[in-house]
């Protein structure tokens, strides 16, 4: 099976109702979407109406965003919990089959005292998820600042990663993987073909700008192509592990772009046709 072109909402500028969203991905040759409000979506339009939008298009959900912060206090943690079965079997019904996270790479509280916190947090998370046959994708995080910009070290590289995940021992658990990250953790591509299929969950799509990768920031990510990242090499690795999911282009920068859509939709296009094309895709 091949690799599918998907897109979140970062780096299109507005993009509008989920609806608009769809038809504008599939107008564009992207065959995924990823959604942090499939609930809303479903709740305001209905399910109906919803489904009836995918199957016009041909555009699959890729992935949905956790609605529960589980990095802070435990009230919070449980307040939000209680949306997540909801949030799941809406996704569920709608087709979807990944929600994701992100984990920062240090923490202001001690580490191992966070690392249990966490540790149970997302084992709880990823219990109801499962529940609803949704896979949960964790994504590390590997700009060089962000390592530093809280107190204490936390999870930032692929193999600290796949250790946590064991840890947390959920068998629907596992990674979500950003070129970006990929980039700024000095990662192979001989290290990401070694990945079995069934450890990767979801996968992000960006480019980095020509600066020394120390200094490669997490909002100054570039569209696909338009950087020094070896994307060819990245896509053809996730295709030798036999991955076959969404491949999601996530442009983080510093304020939001305010191109029209359309414009922005086509430079994604266009970046896309250029690494797939140079990966033989």
């Amino acid at each position: 099976m091949a690799l599918t072109r998907g897109l979140t909402r970062m780096g299109l500028g507005d993009v509008g109702s989920n609806e608009r969203f769809v038809k504008l991905a599939r107008e564009y040759g992207f065959q995924a979407v990823d959604l942090n409000d499939v609930l809303g979506w479903v709740e305001a339009e209905g399910k109906e109406t919803a489904l009836a939008v995918l199957a016009e298009t041909g555009v699959a959900i890729g992935s949905i965003g956790l609605p529960v912060e589980w990095r802070s206090t435990e009230e919070r943690f449980r307040s939000d919990l209680t949306k997540l079965a909801a949030t799941a079997a809406a996704a569920a019904e709608l087709g979807c089959t990944r929600c994701c996270t992100y984990v920062l790479p240090a923490t202001d509280l001690n580490a191992a005292h966070f690392m249990a916190l966490a540790t149970r947090r997302l084992r709880t998370c990823a219990d109801i998820l499962g529940a609803y046959g949704i896979r949960f994708g964790l994504e590390y995080v590997g700009p060089h600042h962000l390592r530093t910009r809280w107190a204490n070290p936390f999870v930032w590289t692929l193999d600290q990663t796949n250790d946590w995940i064991d840890a947390i021992g959920a068998p629907n658990v596992g990674l979500l993987l950003d070129s970006y990250h990929w980039y700024t953790t000095g990662q192979t591509a001989d290290e990401l073909a070694a990945l079995r299929a069934d450890q990767i969950v979801h996968v992000h799509i960006n480019d980095a700008p020509d600066v020394p990768v120390e200094e490669a920031l997490d909002n100054g990510r570039l569209y696909p192509g338009e950087g020094v990242i070896d994307l060819p090499a990245f896509l053809q690795a996730l295709q030798r592990t036999g991955y076959s999911g969404p491949i999601s282009q996530e442009i983080l920068t510093q304020s939001p772009p305010t191109a029209p859509a359309e414009e922005l939709l086509s430079r994604s296009k266009a970046g896309f046709d250029k690494v797939f094309a140079a990966a033989g895709l």
